[in-house]
């Protein structure tokens, strides 16, 4: 068996299983050599070529005997040295794959090292090319987020260590991740990043544990330069993997390697989660990406509309629509991105302008979600969570103070964000009267104007809500 006829099986392996695991499994076999119907091939890890066998061997087999090869059996070897030569080859063989032709750009590249030569034996998950920092709209909520993410882009010694990004659905914690990577990989070509979910980093584990390739996991993560690791609310409850994080992550910081970290909630807020990471993840710099405001959601529609010019040349915008969807949708950039997107394309396939009677024709759905209204239990939810107090205390009878206030605060809120009226608030909070309910809200608005941290928290209380 030739080169040749293992890239023509690759070709055929690629549109049999999908872009990602060919890119994940796949991609990284380097072939060896054929004899007496053994087909042999190189892997970077012995846990690589075990799952590998286990999961995809018979289709690989079928391929090669498809394309002529006489092969009864494959085997996968890890080698003392990898060949130069082979690398080369393979990297060419990408060129030709996966590079970026005139007809389209490149897919997403795995993070790796940058150089090409391990940048596949590495665990990590492929990078979006459209989320770099050039493409990331700064505004008041992100501008801390931004700059410290520019900061570990910038490389060198671990300034934060780790940095941990946390915020709602659609608020940047991906686009800031996949940029520093990208950033890191253009300025250094020998450093070995990885990116990837909580989840994948939970799945090798496990992996590992059931193929007894322990060792192979723990050299593979520890053996990096830059750890990200997205969503990592995901291993909350889950005790083996916990263990094996909070090893990892000690190891690297250890090495002043650099740790980047995303979560949907602060360190000490993600429930299950065991003390010693929490105080680990907290031992750095912890940044909060605020919910958009209204400035924000608009330069991220017009810098939308500056890239959509290109693929849609000659539509017209009227006046006031972008204005329109940033006061309306403020859920997240990813609806927000969304409904423009959809616009473009209508407005494209049936040669109109767009205009505010379009927009509320063709979003009707979307608008109608975006109307959603807050309800007095749900800022009773959010608002003991927030306090970690129980739910049930809050609307209880007892009035010490640590209880108080916070439902002082719920009754504020309730007042500002419902049309309930007063008795009505007063009842659901335990059938209390309403000129309980309105002295709760007088305090409240002197606290505002008195105590800064109260403030903050009810500022931050009310964009959670309005999100």
């Amino acid at each position: 068996m030739t080169e040749d006829t293992w890239g023509r099986v690759q070709d055929e392996l690629l549109k049999a299983l999908g872009q990602n695991n060919y890119r994940n499994w796949i991609e990284p076999l380097e072939f060896s050599d054929l004899k007496n119907g053994v087909a042999t091939f190189h892997v970077p890890t012995s846990f690589m070529g075990t799952w590998v066998a286990r999961n995809f061997g018979d289709q690989i087999l079928r391929h090669l005997a498809e394309a002529g090869a006489e092969v009864s059996r494959i085997e996968f070897t890890v080698p003392r040295f990898r060949s130069a030569t082979a690398r080369a080859h393979r990297n060419a063989g990408d060129t030709e794959k996966g590079g970026g032709t005139e007809e389209g750009p490149a897919p997403a590249r795995r993070a790796g090292n940058g150089n090409g030569s391990t940048e596949d034996d590495l665990p990590g998950a492929s990078l979006d090319p459209r989320f770099t920092f050039d493409s990331f709209v700064v505004g008041k909520p992100n501008e801390l987020a931004h700059a410290a993410a520019r900061r570990v882009a910038e490389g060198g010694p671990a300034t934060f260590n780790p940095l941990f990004l946390y915020g709602g659905v659609g608020l940047g914690k991906t686009h800031l991740m996949h940029a520093i990577a990208w950033e890191l990989q253009k300025k250094s070509t020998g450093l070995r990043v990885v990116y990837l979910s909580a989840e994948q980093f939970m799945y090798r584990f496990v992996q590992a544990l059931r193929d007894k390739q322990m060792m192979d996991f723990k050299q593979l993560f520890r053996s990096v330069d830059v750890l990200m690791v997205d969503d990592v609310q995901f291993i909350a409850g889950k005790d083996g993997t916990q263990e094996e994080f909070f090893h990892t992550f000690n190891a690297l910081v250890d090495q002043n390697k650099q740790i980047i970290i995303s979560a949907d909630r602060a360190p000490v807020e993600i429930r299950d989660l065991e003390e010693r990471i929490k105080s680990r993840l907290q031992s750095g710099l912890v940044v909060d990406l605020h919910p958009t405001d209204y400035e924000l959601r608009l330069g991220i529609l017009q810098k939308k509309v500056e890239q959509y010019r290109s693929q849609y040349p000659g539509l017209v915008i009227a006046d006031g629509v972008l204005e329109f969807l940033a006061h309306r949708i403020s859920t997240n950039v990813r609806v927000l991105e969304g409904a423009l997107m959809r616009l473009f394309a209508f407005g494209s396939l049936v040669g109109r302008e767009i205009t505010l009677e379009l927009v509320q024709d063709c979003l009707a759905d979307i608008l109608r979600a975006s109307d959603r209204k807050v309800t007095v239990e749900e800022i009773q939810r959010r608002v003991s969570e927030h306090y970690n107090i129980r739910l049930s205390d809050l609307i209880g009878p007892r009035r010490v103070r640590t209880l108080a206030r916070p439902r002082q605060i719920a009754m504020y809120l309730a007042k500002q964000l419902t049309t309930r009226s007063l008795p009505e608030i007063g009842r659901r909070f335990g059938g209390r009267d309403h000129t309980t309910v309105m002295h709760g809200v007088r305090r409240i608005e002197e606290l505002k104007a008195q105590d800064s941290q109260i403030a903050e928290d009810i500022e931050m209380l009310r964009r959670s809500l309005e999100a």
